[in-house]
Formats: C-alpha cells, sequence, structure tokens
C-alpha cells in the first residue's frame, strides 16, 4: 500500500467518524474534528501498525464512542 492510499483510508474513516459525531451527538463541524484529531482513536487509526484503518466507519466510530464516555 503507497502512503497516498494509507492516507486516503485514514481520511476516509475521520471524514465518516466526523459525520457521525455531528449527527449521534449534534456536534458543530469544528467540535467534531476536534473530538476526533485530539482523540486516541484517532492516533490508533493513523498508526499503520494497528490496521485500525482497514476497519468499517462504523467499527472505528464504536472505539471513539468507548473512549469519550
Amino acid at each position: 500500500m503507497t502512503k497516498a492510499e494509507l492516507n486516503f483510508m485514514i481520511d476516509s474513516r475521520v471524514e465518516a467518524l466526523v459525520g457521525f459525531l455531528m449527527e449521534d451527538k449534534d456536534m458543530s463541524l469544528l467540535d467534531a474534528f476536534d473530538r476526533v484529531y485530539n482523540s486516541r482513536t484517532y492516533r490508533l487509526l493513523s498508526n499503520p501498525q494497528t490496521g485500525l484503518y482497514y476497519q468499517s466507519a462504523g467499527y472505528v466510530y464504536s472505539y471513539l464512542e468507548e473512549e469519550c464516555q
């Protein structure tokens, strides 16, 4: 997998996570991005060794939800 492909997969998951937060938690766009980018889930998602970027957005969101509780 190339670096560009990896970045695309991570960015796609981030986009979905932000959308979920905006819909489920009634967050603003900026607050949702802030929550994602400052989360442990994002650090795991960004680490290619975890393979989390291969998982569905819903699966990754379950990690973020658990972290935010």
